[in-house]
């Protein structure tokens, strides 16, 4: 009986992600700064009192949804800047993953590189494979969660981060 109990626990406290954050819609969002590709630094918190930000986690570089999302920002990245909505994609992989990725799809805006997965543990979004789950959070110009979306739709996913964060003060 006792060792049932334990797996049933062991099983429970995986499912969960262990110490994972429950981040909500009015949270302050976790200040993180991460490097992209070419070593540049980005530090959230900047942005704050300037422009809203999405902050979109994504599993793996050069993967098929992966590509779908990032060239959908790709295409319509003209009309964030325009609107001063800052874009940055995060994934666990390696800078040279997301060089290579980069590079394949010539893609045009910020992607970090969070190798140590502490920004998408802060975020509560790193999976039981060590990978980031496929979550985006928008950030308005106050620093606040205005908007999380835990379910993506990789084909329409540029659109309707634009309509959300370009109807924020």
């Amino acid at each position: 009986m006792n060792k049932i109990k334990i797996f049933l626990i062991s099983l429970l406290l995986i499912s969960c992600g262990g110490t994972a954050e429950n981040l909500t819609v009015g949270d302050k969002a976790p200040d993180f700064t991460l490097q992209d590709s070419q070593g540049n630094s980005y530090t959230l918190s900047s942005y704050q009192n300037q422009s809203p930000v999405i902050v979109y986690f994504y599993p793996k570089a050069n993967t098929p949804g992966c590509t779908t999302e990032a060239c959908g920002i790709r295409d319509d990245y003209a009309k964030f800047e325009e609107n001063g909505i800052k874009v940055f994609g995060i994934s666990v992989d390696s800078k040279k993953d997301i060089q290579e990725f980069i590079n394949d799809h010539n893609l045009n805006f910020p992607l970090l590189s969070d190798e140590t997965k502490e920004v998408a543990k802060k975020y509560g979004v790193l999976n039981e494979l060590g990978k980031a789950s496929r979550v985006t959070f928008i950030v308005d110009k106050e620093g606040k969660l205005a908007h999380i979306i835990r379910d993506v739709d990789v084909t329409t996913h540029s659109d309707q981060v634009f309509e959300l964060a370009n109807k924020l003060p």
